[in-house]
This record gives structure tokens, sequence and C-alpha cells, in this order.
């Protein structure tokens, strides 16, 4: 919880105070969604609420005034009930979280930067997966920004609701290639992990090529290798990374493979292992998909409308074809989710260093020390962040 929380909650609950009933946005079948809310202070969430109206739901925010709000994925025959087991499951959206804070090379404390690659991200997930490859419609798709760091996207096809956390773990396990066989996909049929497979392995030989030629950025390119790796459970170290691109620069490795990718050209199976390893997760833009969120059938979500206690930002629907980045109409969470005041200032310190920060069109960047006159917004981002204090 930030420090000085006290005058966040305040603001907080102006805003909730500032809606009414017409404002408020209801997850379909409100009335068998469990609620979660978490206060201010030290105090435990408070779940398992039933809130069968938007008004009922709009009178505790205004009570309450709370930190965070999130409802169920999953519908419910009685959602007051305490046990989970005495709820009566009766079904769960299909839920994608996208979350940037562990992606391989990008820095949480650069925001902009994050945002914009678990948005690239969480546009692939749809465009490379969700769409093509498993049938998903556009019309059951609810496309959110989380608030913080990243992307949700809600399927509720009323197909898939029923589907166990077997079925939804082998959808995630086909999205981030677990059990997949490079060597297999090849040789077999047409289908879209041959085109992955395919821009990896140009990829891979790419980033093994400048790490082999000592570039500048050749440190950096061993970490995000290793990271990606690491986060896909595969055990090597950086130094086992810096040999096999060694060994890819001599001989004729890369041409023979590149004639028959069947052939060992490697000297060791663990360097064979891990550099199909890395073509694998080469092009894999959704190896950050939060799987917990998806195979949980009596998972929580932040709630759209919300305000996210970690960020002062909002939670936010928007179309899905504004997920693409880099169109003219592409959805900017940083310059569109604020909810506080952009014309007034106040003066903050900043307690973290190599901070970069964006909203509401305002720019700050420093480290420990540094002072800024910022708009509330930004306070509030920077504050609840962590990374700023306020300076009376």
């Amino acid at each position: 919880m930030a420090s000085g929380w006290s005058r966040f909650a305040l603001r907080f609950s102006e805003y909730y105070q500032s809606l009414s009933v017409s404002d408020i946005w209801a997850p379909p079948r409100l009335r068998s969604r469990e609620w979660m809310f978490i206060p201010w202070g030290s105090k435990p969430p408070d779940r398992h609420r039933a809130l069968p109206t938007k008004r009922d739901l709009l009178s505790y925010l205004q009570t309450r005034g709370p930190h965070s709000c999130f409802h169920s994925t999953a519908y419910y025959e009685d959602p007051s009930q305490r046990k989970m087991s005495e709820k009566g499951w009766l079904g769960a959206d299909l839920i994608f979280d996208l979350d940037g804070d562990h992606l391989p090379g990008v820095s949480d404390n650069d925001f902009p930067g994050m945002m914009e690659k678990i948005q690239e991200q969480a546009w692939s997930l749809w465009n490379d997966f969700l769409h093509p490859e498993f049938g998903f419609k556009e019309e059951h798709v609810q496309t959110t920004f989380s608030g913080h760091r990243g992307f949700h996207i809600h399927v509720r096809d009323p197909a898939y609701l029923h589907l166990d956390s077997n079925a939804r773990r082998e959808l995630v396990n086909y999205i981030t290639g677990v059990g997949i066989d490079v060597k297999s996909v090849m040789a077999g049929p047409d289908i879209g992990w041959s085109d992955r497979i395919d821009l990896g392995f140009d990829g891979v030989i790419d980033s093994l090529s400048s790490i082999s030629s000592s570039s500048e950025n050749s440190k950096q390119l061993v970490s995000e290798l290793h990271s990606s790796l690491k986060s896909r459970n595969f055990t090597c170290s950086e130094e086992l990374i810096r040999r096999l691109a060694d060994e890819s620069s001599k001989g004729d490795r890369i041409a023979r493979l590149r004639q028959d990718r069947n052939r060992t050209v490697f000297t060791t199976p663990k360097l064979n292992e891990t550099f199909w390893e890395l073509v694998k997760g080469a092009p894999l833009a959704v190896g950050e998909t939060d799987e917990n969120v998806t195979v949980d059938v009596k998972r929580v979500i932040r709630w759209v409308g919300s305000l996210h206690g970690k960020s002062g930002l909002r939670v936010t629907e928007f179309p899905l074809e504004r997920l693409e980045p880099d169109t003219s109409i592409s959805f900017d969470a940083l310059s569109s989710t604020h909810v506080f005041s952009t014309q007034s200032s106040i003066k903050v310190e900043l307690v973290s260093d190599d901070v970069t920060a964006r909203i509401a069109n305002q720019d700050v960047s420093g480290s420990t020390g540094d002072v800024f006159d910022v708009h509330e917004a930004m306070a509030t981002f920077l504050s609840l962040k962590g990374w700023a204090r306020t300076v009376e």
C-alpha cells in the first residue's frame, strides 16, 4: 500500500461518488457473480459478496470507496456462499490476462516502453492465436486495459463457458508451445506453428549472430534469450547461450541447418535442444499470458470502470480493433484512462531510480531526488507506484 494512502483513498471515494447508476458497467449475468473488494490500509479483502443490481454495486462503491474492485469470472447459483463448494458453479468466462512486468528485456520502470510491448503481445495473442487458430469470434470478445500493466481479453462464447480447468490448460499449452515438438511440426502438415517456427528460426539466427560478433547490444540479447527460456521453465545458463552463438558463427552449421532442419549440427545435445527451444519461443509474443487466470475457473478479474489502487488509472473497455498497435486508432492506455485532474500542479520528488512515465500527455524521466511539478493524474500514478512522494 502506498505511503500517505489516505489522500488517495479520499480521491478514489470522490470518483465513485461522482458516478450514477447509468455510468456503471455490469458484467453479464450480474446476479450470478461473486464480488471482491480490497480496502485501503491493512484490512483483508472483502469477498463472497453478491450484488444483484447496478444500484447495489454503486451503493457499495460510494459507501466504501475501495482500493481495488473485482468480480468473478465464474457464474454461481449462490455467489454469496462463503465456501466455494457451496456456491454452485455454473460456468466461467474464458479470460486471457497479459501483464508486462515479467517481459524479457523490459523494465517496469520504463512504463511507456513496457506498455507498448505488452500491447503488441496482446494483439498477437488475438491476431495469431485466438482468432485464426481457435476460431474465437469478435462478437464474443471484450477487450480491456487492466488499469496497470496490461490487458485482459474476455471470451464469452457460450460454447466455452463450461470448459473445465484441464481443457483451458490445453489451450494455454498450445499458445505457449508446451509440448510442441519443433521437428515434428516442420515435418507435418502446415499449421499456425509452422509459420511461427519459420519466423523464430530466422530471428534466433540473427540474435546469435549479433551475440557472436560482440555487438553493443550482445549482453542485452543474451539476457533476453535467457529470460525467455527461463519463463518457459527451460534450464540453461547465459554462458551456454554464448557457446551456442559462438558455434553458430563457425563453419557452415547454419547453412546445413537451413538445407535440412532435422540435422544435428551443434556439438552437444544440450546446445541443439537450446537452439530449438529458442526457435520455438522467438515468435511467441504471448509468452507472458498469465496461465493461472485462464485455467482457474473460480478466478476474480478487475471490474471495468474501477480504479486500480496501484496506479490510479481506470480499468477501461475499448474496441478490439483498437488493440492493434501502430494504427491511427490504436488504444493508448496512458493518455485515455486517467480520471484525475490534468490542470492542477503538484510537486513530487522521485524515490526510485531510472523512472520513465507518461500519463495524460505529461512525461517524467529521472531518478531518486529529482523534483517535478506535475498534474494530479501523474502525481497519483507516481505515488501509487511507489516511485515518488508529494512535497508539501
